[in-house]
């Protein structure tokens, strides 16, 4: 009697597959208040990361290569609002793939094309900023829009290439229907090799550039601001010297915001997939996955709105000035009335 109650409690993502995943009971209450949840973080995202793209996109003045590769970045953050967030959330409080085996294969390649942006803008920005730090009388040479632009495109289009490819060569684990699982779940599983290979491809090796480019800065910097300080007049010294002091330790706490905040949310998730699912939960599986989602609703806080620009890109924005004639070729970094 016991076991014909519990065989009738329980639910299955599809009760006419007999192979069917067991989905998760929940409370109409506490699966609504997740949604809400979920859907305001997606909205917060794709909202934040949109002034973003409008604010670079619009104003003429900030069609710079840094700013192309705050934009690339943002377009990045906003489809992760737009498609991964939306989609993960159904399948976290539902518990079931409910979207089929083709899309199965769909999302987890705009999964690692994502992912692997991210990282690709990181290091694209690092390395903008130490050209500009290291060899400043040859930035504006070597480092052009036409060539930012190229990089990006490129950046994109071997990203997509790479995880197209990698799919397909294991397209027999994509599938909601495995051998090992059930039928209402999206997993993929790469071999040994492709597994290692895709560590260092998209993790290792992006991480290591990055920290090497920005330990590089961050000893240059303060080479320059020392040998700045030791020419300044010694009148002048102390005043100078202090606000150079401060300059610098403002632009190495920026970047180093910029690094920790990135690596801390996606840094977990990476070292989930080598150790494996066998070791760490579904749940700690899920919060570090939602984690680095998160960055990407954190990155147009740290990465725009330390810009003073944005602040009066974002007014002109929310005040419709943007639609004002010749709105495009207004000087956002002075102006502020107009």
């Amino acid at each position: 009697m016991a076991n014909e109650t519990e065989d009738h409690e329980t639910q299955f993502c599809f009760p006419a597959v007999n192979s069917s995943c067991i989905k998760t009971k929940r409370s109409t209450l506490e699966s609504n208040v997740m949604y809400v949840f979920f859907s305001l973080l997606s909205v917060w995202t794709v909202f934040l990361n949109l002034l973003v793209i409008i604010s670079v996109s619009h104003f003429k003045k900030l069609h710079t290569p840094t700013n192309l590769l705050i934009l690339s970045l943002a377009v990045v953050d906003m489809l992760v609002g737009l498609i991964l967030m939306p989609v993960d959330a159904v399948k976290l409080i539902e518990t079931c793939w409910y979207f089929g085996d083709s899309f199965c294969g769909v999302f987890i390649i705009i999964l690692g094309m994502l992912l692997s942006m991210s990282f690709n803008n990181l290091i694209l920005i690092a390395i903008d900023r130490f050209v500009a730090v290291c060899y400043p009388l040859q930035y504006e040479r070597k480092i052009t829009t036409s060539k930012t632009l190229m990089s990006i495109c490129l950046c994109w289009f071997l990203s997509t290439a790479y995880n197209t490819t990698v799919i397909t060569v294991n397209k027999y684990v994509i599938t909601s229907n495995t051998t090992d699982g059930c039928y209402g779940e999206c997993t993929f599983v790469m071999g040994f090799v492709w597994g290692v290979v895709d560590q260092i491809v998209t993790f290792l090796f992006p991480c290591a550039m990055i920290i090497i480019l920005y330990l590089k800065i961050f000893y240059v910097a303060q080479q320059q601001v020392k040998v700045i300080n030791s020419l300044v007049n010694r009148q002048r010294d102390v005043t100078l010297g202090s606000k150079r002091r401060k300059s610098d330790g403002k632009a190495a706490l920026t970047l180093g915001i910029i690094v920790a905040i990135h690596l801390l949310c996606y840094v977990p998730i990476y070292i989930f997939t080598l150790t494996g699912s066998k070791i760490i939960s579904a749940t700690t599986a899920n919060f570090l996955t939602w984690t680095m989602y998160v960055s990407s609703a954190v990155n147009p806080l740290v990465y725009a709105f330390f810009y003073s620009w944005f602040r009066r890109a974002l007014k002109h924005i929310l005040t419709l000035k943007i639609f004002r004639p010749a709105s495009t070729l207004v000087d956002i970094f002075t102006d502020y009335h107009s």
